[in-house]
């Protein structure tokens, strides 16, 4: 392998429906000359958005150039722990609420994708829940103003949120509910609102439409009004009285754990997970929800509050967040000048609002601008960064 320790990257931005149009544009100044949305630059080398670097006489895709000098790139422990790039960092920028969602465990995750591959499910099937046997544990760091739902409220709050409401044709799950304020009587009261229909879902829906008309200024209801346009007529919109709502400022991050209800509502932020694409949905979508298979990924206990924001580790400068998975790590860092860093892993740096510059201590140098990104091979050893603003760091 010819060792080039900076490798700039060129990076596929998906035009998912849900994204904006404007925002990573503003942030970073990379073009829409078509108007699109654009809603997640993938920096990785995961196939649904493989990155390419650039080399000294070629640009090749990324996952060739990993596999083809698996030890220097990744590093000898990284190789056989994973054998392959175990993580995909992303720019996130949601105009419009992104599906009510459930990430299975690494187990779930395997079992469920050798089921489906030995039943001759279609990788790319409407109805297929598990695109590859691996985990999407995640982080998300908000650039902007950044509204989310994350894990179950408590059971007495849940049920307050529902008795509050009200409505005739919920009683007898709020009832069944309200003599099992436990895992098991949640678990019942969600699924029995993923498979509401007909007559009585409308009705429900309608109901609470029209309560959460007399609730401005409380930020769920407010959620449930805005979703109600985005999502006409989706038992998703019941989610914000089982989620927490919570809103995240710029440089506050959160961390989303697998088998734990979640959505991004809008907003743009880094997001950073392991390789995989497995998403189990839950409402707030047009597309397939397979309400067993949810069910059987979903953990249902509820979660602290003021437990869900990540509080970073301070070292000079950076902002290092506690991750409690082998498969990424992730930091920011601000103002740096001629910092030394220690390169054990394949790493991504991206430029957030200032050039980064890069220097190895063989002589190479490369400036990276706002808004673009660079891979760095376990093979590079060390280099030292300067940086007038802010950029993010992705490693394992």
């Amino acid at each position: 392998m010819k060792h080039q320790h900076f490798l700039p990257m060129q990076n596929v931005i998906q035009d998912y429906a849900w994204g904006s149009v404007t925002s990573i544009n503003t942030l970073f100044g990379i073009a829409n000359p078509d108007n699109k949305p654009q809603a997640e630059i993938w920096m990785g080398a995961h196939p649904g958005g493989c990155s390419e670097v650039v080399t000294a006489d070629k640009t090749l895709r990324l996952d060739q150039f990993v596999s083809d000098n698996l030890n220097d790139v990744l590093s000898e422990a990284i190789s056989q722990k994973f054998g392959e790039l175990p993580y995909l960092f992303k720019v996130l920028a949601a105009a419009s609420a992104l599906s009510i969602q459930v990430h299975p465990s690494k187990a779930q995750a395997e079992e469920g994708f050798a089921k489906e591959e030995a039943a001759g499910i279609a990788r790319n099937a409407a109805n297929r829940n598990y695109k590859d046997p691996n985990h999407k544990p995640e982080l998300v760091y908000a650039l902007t103003r950044y509204q989310a739902m994350n894990g179950f409220r408590s059971y007495e709050e849940i049920l307050s949120n529902f008795e509050q409401l009200n409505i005739e044709e919920l009683a007898p799950l709020i009832n069944a509910y309200k003599a099992s304020l436990d895992a098991t009587g949640l678990e019942a009261l969600f699924v029995s609102m993923l498979k509401l229909d007909g007559q009585a879902k409308d009705a429900a829906l309608n109901k609470l439409l029209a309560f959460a008309e007399t609730k401005q200024g409380d930020e769920t209801f407010e959620l449930i009004l805005w979703l109600k346009d985005l999502y006409p007529g989706d038992i998703g919109l019941f989610s914000p009285l089982f989620l927490h709502v919570l809103t995240l400022e710029p440089g506050e991050a959160m961390f989303l754990h697998a088998c734990t209800p979640h959505a991004y509502c809008r907003g743009t932020g880094l997001e950073i997970m392991a390789s995989s694409d497995n998403v189990l949905r839950a409402g707030l979508t047009p597309k397939h929800i397979d309400v067993e298979e949810l069910a059987s990924c979903t953990i249902f206990e509820p979660k602290l509050r003021e437990e869900l924001l990540t509080q970073p580790e301070m070292d000079n400068g950076a902002e290092h967040y506690p991750i409690p998975v082998e498969d990424f790590k992730f930091s920011v860092y601000v103002d740096q000048q001629d910092r030394f860093v220690n390169v054990t892993t394949p790493e991504i740096l991206f430029a957030l609002d200032e050039p980064i510059v890069l220097t190895h201590l063989d002589g190479e140098t490369m400036t990276v601008e706002r808004g673009h990104s660079v891979f760095i091979p376990a093979s590079a050893g060390n280099y030292s960064v300067t940086c007038a603003g802010k950029f993010a760091r992705a490693y394992c």
